[in-house]
């Protein structure tokens, strides 16, 4: 009979060639966990290459979970729990693997070519080099062939079900449900119900494997988390922007056009928005980028939200068309998912590489808001703010979204849509201004004496033609105008416009009162350094944290908090390039952390990069 024993966080990585249905296994796992009502954070890892040759360290997919009883920040610092499902898997993870944890490997796939693949020169688990672990070898090809021999489906076909089966035997391991994976797979396969049977079979075989094999003596359990009461689901990062950009068209009772071109890893938000047009959106593959970013752009000329979305390399490519929209000074959300680079860099892997190309990458003087959400549900609140900010000024919002953020997950609390911002806005109607001869005329670009917007006349609207295109314009009437001095007048007051915009306070967790140590970080950075205050603070360290969603223009009160620091440490996964925009901007001397290994930080590294400043303070 299994004992079993209660734990308050797991962190288990599923990892196997890419043809092995990692990414499904991890999704249905979090989901179920999800609906047991535990805390959790997700990290996907998947190769660059469309198919890798199978059973090499390159075709390596991997997905990680941590769920807990209780609020976490980070998908885990290491897996307690380890499932290979080649020599390749064990390989590629095993550095990351703590001493005692929990390995189950599909033992069928350690044959001698296999092995030879990856430059095993023995058979790791014949050869006591895999003792400081608790090693399961499970044959699960051949378990899951032999379940699957009443089906008629061929020997190859069952074999792919043995993701299904590892699937089964991990959820009984630590006590998850399988009836919302049941269910999932029956819709999935609706057209080949014979696999959905047999997928479902496979499902159930690895959950009474479990049951019955005397291998696993102890089985799991976490119980749910103290979340606030309310309605939650799991939900990626692009899921929720994408919900967001939904939301952000009702809110503003507007149509929401998306114009983009497919690229890892933002292609998701054009998928998810394209399945939403009775909520009035619009999706529009287009050939390349700069086409996609003009008929975005278009779009807004014609009243309508315009979403553009992209990651490094394409938002390189829509810079001009950016730096237009500046000049019409129309709304335009443009969502940058960043990746690794540069070039084509490492397209799966996650960066925060370009805060500087948001900024500063356009022609002229091209200031533009630019923003950062800082978890996987805060995409939605950041996607919103987005819409708000470029519908209310009139001007191109920058999103900086990242792989991290993108493909992870985490549970969120469904909101009550009352809450959300009213995002409506006026159209012009009619003539907005009255000439010395008493004659009322249609300015283009008289501006409201609170915004500094100009109005947004659609075309098409009677009395309001207007002159549109990049060539300069002259401030109130719109014409066409080469004048030195107007020309400097636009330049500065088109900047004053984005530098006057208010953004909220950004806010100080310093618990004591008494750190002298303050860790500031923007986007992704948040979990990680999250993490690492508390295990600080834990120890009777005293440290602050403040994190930045807002970074053009920057809240109002930035200044005093960076001086009220003896030492500020900026942490980024670039080479110090919000460091930089902080010394040029406040004179602060902070002090950078920097990596750009395509992966996001861990908190043990970063309590440790903390202890040391904190200490030398």
């Amino acid at each position: 009979m299994n004992t079993v024993r209660q734990l308050d966080r797991v962190v288990i990585r599923f990892a196997g060639d890419s043809g092995d249905g990692m990414q499904l296994t991890g999704d249905r796992f979090t989901a179920e966990t999800a609906k047991l009502g535990n805390d959790l954070s997700t990290l996907p890892n998947f190769p660059a290459e469309i198919r890798a040759p199978a059973g090499t360290l390159p075709g390596v997919s991997s997905f990680q979970i941590h769920f807990a009883d209780t609020d976490i920040l980070t998908p885990g610092d290491e897996p307690g729990v380890l499932v290979a499902m080649n020599p390749a898997a064990l390989k590629a993870n095993l550095p990351d693997v703590p001493r005692g944890a929990t390995i189950v490997v599909n033992s069928d796939e350690f044959t001698p070519r296999n092995l030879k693949k990856v430059g095993y020169a023995a058979n790791p688990l014949e050869d006591d080099s895999l003792e400081p672990y608790q090693v399961h070898p499970v044959p699960l090809t051949s378990l899951t062939i032999e379940a699957l021999s009443s089906f008629d489906i061929g020997k190859n076909e069952a074999a792919r079900a043995k993701n299904m089966f590892a699937l089964g035997l991990v959820s009984w391991l630590y006590s998850r449900p399988t009836d919302t994976t049941e269910s999932f797979i029956s819709k999935k396969f609706a057209a080949r119900p014979e696999i959905a049977q047999a997928n479902i079979a496979a499902l159930r075989a690895g959950h009474a494997y479990g049951e019955t094999t005397e291998a696993f003596s102890v089985r799991y359990e976490v119980p749910p988390a103290n979340l606030a009461p309310g309605t939650y689901r799991n939900i990626t990062g692009n899921l929720a922007l994408a919900y967001g950009l939904v939301a952000s068209g009702v809110r503003a009772k507007l149509p929401v056009f998306l114009g983009a071109y497919p690229i890892t890893p933002a292609s998701d938000i054009l998928h998810e928005l394209s399945k939403h047009k009775r909520f009035g959106v619009t999706t529009f593959q287009a050939e390349d980028e700069i086409a996609a970013v003009g008929a975005a752009l278009g779009a807004s000329y014609g009243g309508a939200l315009g979403v553009t979305t992209s990651s490094g390399p394409g938002i390189a490519l829509k810079s001009e068309t950016i730096s237009l929209a500046v000049s019409l000074e129309l709304p335009l959300v443009i969502v940058d998912v960043q990746r690794a680079g540069p070039s084509t860099g490492l397209p799966t892997k996650t960066e925060q590489a370009d805060l500087m190309m948001a900024l500063h990458g356009r022609h002229g003087e091209a200031p533009i808001v630019v923003l950062a959400p800082c978890t996987p549900s805060d995409c939605f609140h950041m996607a919103i703010e987005a819409s708000r900010i470029a519908l209310t000024y009139r001007t191109p919002v920058m999103l900086l979204s990242d792989g991290y953020l993108a493909n992870g997950s985490e549970p969120w609390q469904l909101p009550d849509v009352s809450s959300l911002p009213d995002l409506r806005v006026e159209f012009a109607t009619g003539p907005n201004h009255t000439l010395d001869d008493g004659s009322e005329v249609f300015w283009a670009y008289k501006r409201d004496p609170e915004t500094l917007a100009r109005p947004w006349a659609v075309p098409g609207t009677p009395g309001l033609q207007h002159r549109i295109g990049g060539l300069e314009k002259r401030d109130g009437t719109g014409d066409i105008s080469y004048d030195p001095a107007n020309h400097d007048h636009m330049v500065r007051i088109r900047a004053r416009r984005i530098a006057e915009i208010p953004v909220p306070d950004v806010t100080v967790e310093d618990p004591e009162g008494q750190a002298k140590v303050l860790v500031l970080g923007w986007g992704s950075t948040y979990g990680p350094i999250g993490a690492a205050c508390r295990a600080l603070r834990s120890r009777g360290m005293n440290i602050a944290q403040a994190h930045l969603r807002h970074l053009n223009p920057m809240p109002a009160n930035l200044a005093d908090i960076l001086d009220s620091y003896d030492k500020v440490v900026v942490p980024e996964m670039n080479l110090g390039q919000l460091s930089s925009v902080l010394r040029s901007t406040y004179g602060t001397d902070v002090v950078p952390y920097n990596q750009v290994r395509g992966l996001p930080f861990t908190s043990h590294e970063l309590e440790s990069v903390l202890e040391e400043v904190v200490k030398n303070v």
